[in-house]
C-alpha cells in the first residue's frame, strides 16, 4: 500500500473497534470473509465478476456507504431514502483514504436508480424519465463526469445494451484517466475490460485476482459465443 497514494480509497478492511460475527450473513459469504480476514488494497480501478450471490453487490454497496455515499444511489450529496436493502456489512469496515484525496463520489446502483431519477425530478434535476432506461444511464454518468472521486457502480450493465456497455467503459476509462477511482461490479466481460483495472474473481473461495482471458466469466462468453447450439443442446439435455 502506498503511504502517499491520493486515491480516495487506498484499503478496506475491518473495524478493528466493530468486528463482525463470522457466523452472521454476510460475514458467512467467501468474498466478505476474505475481506474481514485480509483486507482488501484498492487501486485506481477494481472489477469484481462471479456468479449471482457470490457477494459482488454486498461488496460495493457497503464500500460505497462506508466512503459516505447514499446506500441508495447518486452522488455524494444525494439525500433520498426509500427502503433500506443494504446488508450490516458497512458498520464493521474502515476505509484507508488517500492523503487529501477527494471526499466526493457517485454510487451507481442499478436497481434502484429509477427511484433515484424520480427524486432528481422532485429537486429539479430531473428529465432523466424521459430517456429511456440506458439512455438515462449513460446520460447520468456524462453529466456527472466532472465529479473527480470515487465512483462505485452495481450491475450497471443491466440497464444497457452492447454500445451502451461500449459507451460506458469508455466513460469509466476518461474517469479513471483523469484521476477518479472505480470499484465496479458486473456480468459483462465487455466492462470487465476496464483498462488497467484490478480484477477480482468472486466465489466460495473468496477472492482471487485474475488476468482477464483467465476469468470464468471472459471463458464462459467466448465458448458460448463460439458455439451456442452446443450450450442449448446441453441445456435440452439437462432439463429432460
Amino acid at each position: 500500500m502506498e503511504p502517499f497514494s491520493r486515491l480516495p480509497v487506498r484499503r478496506v478492511q475491518e473495524d478493528a473497534e466493530a468486528p463482525m460475527d463470522r457466523g452472521v450473513w454476510p460475514a458467512t459469504v467467501g468474498a466478505v470473509r476474505h475481506i474481514l480476514d485480509c483486507g482488501l488494497e484498492l487501486g485506481p480501478a477494481t472489477v469484481f465478476v462471479g456468479e449471482n450471490g457470490a457477494g459482488k453487490s454486498t461488496i460495493v454497496e457497503a464500500l460505497a456507504a462506508a466512503f459516505g455515499l447514499n446506500p441508495e444511489g447518486g452522488t455524494h450529496s444525494a439525500l433520498h431514502t426509500t427502503r433500506a436493502s443494504e446488508s450490516e456489512l458497512v458498520n464493521h469496515l474502515q476505509m484507508v483514504r488517500g492523503v487529501g484525496a477527494s471526499k466526493r463520489g457517485v454510487f451507481l446502483r442499478a436497481e434502484a436508480m429509477h427511484s433515484h431519477f424520480t427524486y432528481l425530478e422532485e429537486i429539479r434535476l430531473g428529465g432523466l424519465h424521459e430517456r429511456s432506461h440506458g439512455e438515462a444511464f449513460l446520460d447520468y454518468v456524462e453529466q456527472r463526469s466532472r465529479i473527480a472521486g470515487f465512483w462505485v457502480l452495481d450491475e450497471p450493465e443491466s440497464a444497457l445494451s452492447l454500445s451502451g456497455c461500449l459507451a460506458l467503459l469508455d466513460q469509466l476509462t476518461q474517469l479513471v484517466a483523469r484521476g477518479s477511482q472505480v470499484v465496479l461490479s458486473t456480468h459483462s466481460p465487455i466492462l470487465a475490460a476496464l483498462p488497467g483495472a484490478d480484477l477480482m474473481e468472486v466465489g466460495p473461495w473468496g477472492l482471487r485476482q485474475r488476468s482477464y482471458d483467465d476469468l470464468d466469466l471472459v471463458r464462459g462468453w467466448r465458448m458460448f459465443l463460439n458455439e451456442p447450439h452446443q450450450f442449448l443442446q446441453m441445456l435440452g439435455s439437462s432439463s429432460s
